[in-house]
């Protein structure tokens, strides 16, 4: 069974909720210099993009200033441009896009869960 725009909420919610909290104490140069890290913060902005994308468009206008495109369109670029991609750019997404997603997520899920 294909999961539910609830469940694939939660499951950006989880994502978010990672990336936020393994970067909390870091800096851009610490997740460049850390492999380990720096994958699973590129997996995470993956995942978000994929549950984004698999999320009805018909639930998504109830909510445009949630940007679901661009999710989706980033996840597009980190795995066609995987050996191109730009740290300055998914550290931006981390520490400016994502605050503000996890709070938008948690008001969405809490109205519809």
């Amino acid at each position: 069974m294909f999961p539910s725009n609830i469940e694939l909420l939660r499951h950006i919610l989880d994502e978010v909720t990672f990336a936020i909290d393994a970067t909390r104490t870091k800096t851009l140069e610490d997740v460049v210099l850390d492999p380990i890290l720096s994958r699973a913060l590129i997996r995470s902005l993956e995942i978000i993009g994929e549950a984004s994308a698999k999320i009805d468009s018909e639930f998504k206008i109830l909510y445009p200033h949630v940007e679901w495109r661009k999710m989706a369109g980033t996840r597009n670029r980190l795995i066609h441009d995987y050996f191109g991609i730009d740290y300055d750019i998914v550290w931006d997404i981390i520490v400016s896009k994502l605050p503000d997603l996890k709070n938008d997520l948690h008001e969405i899920v809490s109205d519809n869960g």
